[in-house]
């Protein structure tokens, strides 16, 4: 990467970093009317906080992810004065903050969207030494989607786009359905299937049978819909059995018809859904291998 890029890049970053932190801010004076006007950057030396605030501090970059994107940890700490409560303010913020950030959606000023992930504790209460406000801190990864510039259309994909083709038939056109990765702008309710396997085995003298792993990440504003949907993936899936699919790449294909099997599906209700994903679902084909000429009827 040459010295411009390079600049340019952390220009970049600085930039989202700064509007992030500004949003956060924002939503962190909704959560708790309290902080209005007291959500902080990190006190500079010798500073006193005063009354109950939060401060919001960056801390490591995490490695980019191939289908989250840019990824950021952040700290949040609530301040609560002994007389409002200590301890069990604390606490009670804690939840609040919990509740209203994690796996939540925010757009920023200018219209490009984040996902917060509660990642736990940083550390034990402790007090500060200089306000005499008990406080811990909160660790959120701050995921953002990045765009490569141009819209990739994966016409090449017929697994991936069956797959996408039944999901949005399945739960309706209010759903946003994804393939691959999280793209920038990226709405609610929404679904992201992307391939996590591919392997293929000998399946006689004359045939290959090639499976594909495949996870479905489901994304709503409300857990018990969030349930309910991965429930209905599932059992759909599994009643449906297949999935067809147009072939492409050239007129002997053009127009035909093949079905890719449903061999397995389960879901994970506990798992991350942004960064990791709720379902796992293995598809099969059969296929004649090359140098066999064989005919398969659908």
């Amino acid at each position: 990467m040459s010295m411009r890029n390079e600049i340019s890049t952390a220009v970049s970053t600085s930039k989202m970093s700064t509007l992030i932190k500004k949003t956060l801010k924002q939503k962190l004076a909704v959560l708790v009317p309290d902080w209005d006007g007291h959500v902080l950057d990190v006190p500079a030396s010798g500073e006193v906080l005063a009354g109950p605030c939060a401060v919001v501090a960056f801390a490591e970059e995490v490695p980019k992810s191939a289908w989250a994107g840019y990824r950021r940890i952040i700290k949040i700490s609530p301040y609560a004065r002994p007389e409002d409560g200590g301890a069990e303010q604390v606490e009670a913020w804690s939840a609040l903050l919990i509740e209203g950030l994690h796996q939540v959606r925010l757009v920023d000023e200018a219209g490009e969207a984040f996902t917060c992930i509660y990642l736990g504790s940083s550390d034990s209460d402790r007090v500060d030494a200089g306000s005499g406000t008990l406080t811990r801190s909160l660790r959120f990864g701050v995921y953002v989607p990045e765009d490569s510039g141009t819209a990739l259309v994966e016409t090449e994909d017929a697994w991936l786009a069956a797959l996408q083709g039944w999901t949005q038939q399945e739960l309706g056109s209010n759903w946003s359905v994804y393939g691959n990765a999280w793209p920038g702008g990226y709405e609610m309710p929404s679904v992201l299937w992307r391939l996590a396997g591919y392997s293929t085995s000998m399946a006689g003298t004359s045939a290959l049978e090639v499976r594909q792993q495949w996870i479905g990440h489901v994304l709503t504003d409300h857990s018990v819909l969030t349930r309910q949907t991965i429930t209905r993936l599932v059992e759909q899936l599994a009643v449906q059995s297949r999935l067809a699919i147009t072939e492409t790449g050239g007129k002997e294909h053009e127009g035909n018809t093949r079905y890719v099997t449903v061999d397995e599906i389960t879901a994970d209700l506990q798992t991350d859904a942004y960064l990791n994903g709720q379902i796992h679902l293995t598809l099969q084909q059969r296929i004649h291998r090359p140098g066999y000429k064989c005919t398969f009827h659908s």
